[in-house]
């Protein structure tokens, strides 16, 4: 990855850290794996996620309630990794 590339993913995990394990290891896996080969409206929309308060992030990436139409197909990229 290039340096601009580099600094972005950076912020992103620093983003990513929410303070509980459970998010933090949500939100990681989908960095490690799948932030490289996501094209740019995928990491937009995870960018965007981000920014959304924990406890509706907890309860869209465990299924609790559905999420914004918006988020919909990041949430499953990243729920299908948790059972992988």
């Amino acid at each position: 990855m290039n340096g601009s590339v580099d600094a972005r993913l950076g912020r992103l995990r620093w983003r990513a850290r929410r303070g509980t394990r459970e998010l933090d290891r949500l939100l990681g896996a989908w960095l490690d794996r799948r932030y490289a080969q996501a094209d740019e409206t995928r990491r937009a929309g995870f960018d965007a996620l981000l920014g959304e308060s924990d406890p509706d992030l907890w309860d869209w990436l465990t299924g609790h309630l559905d999420p914004p139409p918006r988020y919909a197909a990041i949430v499953d990229e990243i729920r299908a990794l948790d059972r992988v």
